[in-house]
């Protein structure tokens, strides 16, 4: 099975969260994927393949270019327009009931200022190599979703070991360790190749379904396809009564206008265990087979672990082989994209647990 890994994901290396929370190590950090990617190269099951780059087209065709552009720059232009500092987060936040009563509103001029704009929250700090580490990640992840379009017929697995993660980020926002959508770029960028299959006349209106088993929601994921039709959504997490992002992730959040119908979410209680979340599971893939996906994108959370120090499920190591199972056994072309997880300790072992069942397949 194929996986792909760079380095690059080192420059991104925020050192805020130990500062805000007493924390020992911030929990998302480079030692997160070095440990996956320690453990895959271990195992001659799984063969790395070094990324190609696909420049920042297929990011702006997801999100908005104004904000790709302020990321480009916005750590340099803090250091020489406000003060030198390591990290960059926002002071102030664009709310929208700041302007109650009042129409429209504009993108603010100073950096310190489209912070507040572009960002959502303060745990996602921007450093000196983010923009590269980010733009690695769509990178990584476009390279996986090459392999499986490379080779459809064969229902390949390829799997993109991204960081920063991704979910999280949405059209126009970037928050909660991410700063784009590694997975909805990858999910488009698939649709534009399949749609130029299509129109030459291999195939019908190309569709892909995202099956989200992150711990959290994957707010982004989901805003950025809300009203599309071609891709569906599908997010098993924990209950936004309790747990980030709060706001989102709803079970009465089905989609909208074109894309009615095509969201489903499953919100979990705590301390949901291996048999209570395959059973969700089971939902989850009902649904997927039912929208007839050519490709699936599984966004993967190893934060439902029973270990993880930002998540209360259950989820044991036989359970990330079960659900690596159960999904693998959709037998779809699948490209499986890293997201959460912060038990570092373990994060190696339950990638193995959950990666071998598509590499037997």
């Amino acid at each position: 099975m194929k996986y792909v890994y760079t380095d690059k994901h080192h420059l991104h290396d925020p050192r805020t969260e130990i500062e805000a929370s007493g924390l020992n190590e911030p929990r998302e950090r480079p030692a997160r994927l070095d440990e996956i990617a320690k453990a895959l190269a271990s195992d001659t099951t799984f063969e790395k393949v070094e990324l190609t780059t696909h420049g920042l087209g297929p990011i702006k065709d997801v999100h908005d270019p104004t904000m790709v552009d302020f990321l480009s720059d916005a750590w340099a232009r803090f250091q020489t327009q406000v003060r030198e500092s390591r990290e960059v987060v926002p002071d102030v936040f664009a709310m929208s009931s700041l302007r109650l009563g009042m129409d429209g509103g504009r993108a603010p001029l100073p950096v310190d200022a489209q912070l507040g704009w572009y960002c959502f929250e303060t745990t996602t700090p921007l450093v000196a190599g983010t923009f590269e580490a980010a733009t690695a990640a769509v990178d990584v992840a476009l390279t996986a979703t090459d392999l499986v379009l490379d080779s459809l017929s064969a229902a390949p697995v390829a799997y993109a070991a991204c960081r920063p993660p991704g979910h999280h980020a949405a059209y126009n926002l970037y928050g909660g360790y991410c700063f784009f959508n590694n997975v909805a770029v990858a999910a488009n960028y698939a649709l534009n190749r399949l749609g130029s299959d299509a129109k030459s006349g291999a195939g019908s209106r190309p569709r892909v379904s995202i099956l989200d088993v992150d711990y959290h929601h994957g707010n982004g994921t989901q805003q950025i396809f809300y009203q599309r039709q071609d891709v569906q959504f599908v997010s098993l997490h924990a209950d936004p009564t309790r747990a980030y992002p709060f706001h989102l992730g709803f079970a009465e959040e089905t989609g909208a206008g074109d894309g009615a119908g095509a969201n489903l979410n499953l919100p979990l209680a705590a301390n949901t265990n291996d048999e209570e979340f395959l059973s969700a599971l089971e939902v989850a893939c009902k649904a997927v087979v039912e929208f007839k996906p050519e490709i699936l994108f599984v966004s993967i959370g190893f934060d439902i672990s029973a270990t993880d120090p930002l998540g209360d499920f259950a989820v044991t190591p036989e359970g990330f082989t079960r659900i690596g199972a159960k999904i693998a056994a959709l037998g779809l072309p699948t490209v499986i994209v890293q997201e959460g997880g912060y038990d570092v300790s373990r994060l190696g072992e339950y990638a193995l647990c959950f990666l071998r069942p598509f590499a037997n397949r």
